[in-house]
């Protein structure tokens, strides 16, 4: 059996004296506001571009911090400077977000991506439930609406399909929708949070799921049925491990004992695919059919992968008692613990070969930020905690 209350302080440390402290020291940018996200292994600046999807990710992320383990004011005031950025420069007035701005907030990539906007939504909801302004709560029920307003063409006027063309669906937008829907519950008139959630998990369990796989696909066509396409056959193991604790966290909120169960068998199915039998770890992307994936980092180890199947692994345990899920905790737990963590410097690495030999030293870029790490260490954390102080009653 497993020493829960070792693993909750090992969480809890890494957490709280190594990865927090390196963001909060090294990312703000004291002069101008918002966040340095392009960090090398030690922490310096290498590149000055903000990311609006990361920036509001690092709210989020310092805001939850201030919720659920201590309203430090150091935590708040960087959450707090981060929104203030975005309000200011990170939409176009009518809360359109950007993609990308220069270090001054001058923007560089239209709002096209929807995921700027899903996160600007949680940042915002975090926030406002850590301050009481009603300024934040507004930004984020505005954005939320857009978002929701957005589903059917997430793109909007920024498509780069043609016109006529092949249409999919991807699977990205309602699994994203699944944990932004109970980051924001409180904000949320209680029929109309129970009908997007009802929409989403339908479209993740009954749409994306695939019975005849066994496995969630990434990209369907508009009609729901598979397509025979680079596209169409791409598996993404982490996306689909990861969808699976919302979905467990939705049916502990709807009191869905099975909806938890079924996510659980899922994410096991998932896990068992995508791993690498011979060098260990889970691939990034695959290919349905088992053709070439058009990815060329198909075969790489990405830290975000590992911590959401931790988080996955350890909440079916929580929620189910299976032992086929602790197992599996205490597989990727090896993998991550050697491999992502640098034992030098604080913050985790993010790109690994397929062998599990570092490719990038950085401690964040354009698509890494304060986010997957510390989230996954506090959702780990705090329900080994949890499991610990069961065990300790028995």
């Amino acid at each position: 059996m497993a020493d829960f209350k070792r693993l909750a302080a090992r969480y809890r440390s890494e957490l709280l004296d190594r990865v927090v402290p390196f963001w909060l020291e090294r990312s703000q940018d004291k002069e101008h506001g918002g966040y340095f996200t392009c960090l090398d292994r030690e922490g310096r600046v290498f590149d000055t571009d903000k990311f609006v999807w990361l920036q509001g990710r690092e709210v989020w992320m310092f805001a939850t911090l201030c919720n659920r383990v201590e309203r430090r004011q150091d935590w708040l005031d960087c959450a707090v400077q981060g929104a203030e950025f975005l309000k200011r420069f990170g939409h176009d007035g009518q809360l359109n977000w950007y993609f990308a701005l220069d270090r001054t907030g001058r923007p560089l990539v239209e709002p096209y991506n929807i995921f700027s906007y899903t996160f600007a939504v949680i940042a915002f909801g975090a926030l406002a439930r850590a301050t009481g302004n009603q300024e934040y709560a507004d930004i984020a029920r505005r954005t939320f609406d857009i978002v929701l307003a957005r589903r059917d063409n997430p793109k909007g006027r920024w498509n780069k399909a043609s016109s006529g063309s092949r249409q999919l669906k991807s699977f990205a937008l309602p699994m994203i929708l699944c944990n932004v829907a109970l980051e924001i519950e409180d904000l949320l008139p209680e029929d109309f949070l129970r009908r997007t959630i009802d929409e989403c998990v339908h479209e993740v369990m009954d749409v994306f799921y695939r019975p005849e796989l066994g496995l969630v696909v990434e990209h369907l066509n508009t009609d729901g049925t598979l397509s025979d396409s680079f596209d169409g056959r791409l598996l993404n193991p982490g996306h689909a491990i990861e969808a699976m604790w919302f979905i467990m966290n939705l049916g502990r909120r709807l009191g869905r004992q099975d909806l938890v169960e079924r996510a659980a068998d899922i994410a096991l199915k998932e896990a068992e695919y995508g791993w690498d039998k011979q060098y260990g770890g889970i691939f990034y992307f695959m290919d349905r059919k088992g053709c070439p994936p058009q990815q060329l980092e198909w075969d790489q180890k990405l830290w975000w992968v590992h911590i959401e199947t931790l988080i996955t692994m350890i909440k079916g345990y929580q929620l189910t008692g299976r032992q086929e899920c602790l197992e599996w905790f205490e597989r990727v737990h090896d993998y991550a613990w050697s491999h992502f963590a640098d034992a030098e410097h604080p913050e985790w690495f993010g790109y690994l070969d397929r062998r599990g030999e570092v490719l990038l030293p950085l401690k964040g870029g354009k698509w890494k930020g304060c986010f997957h790490v510390p989230r996954g260490l506090l959702e780990c954390w705090q329900m080994l905690e949890e499991l610990a102080a069961r065990e300790a009653e028995k």
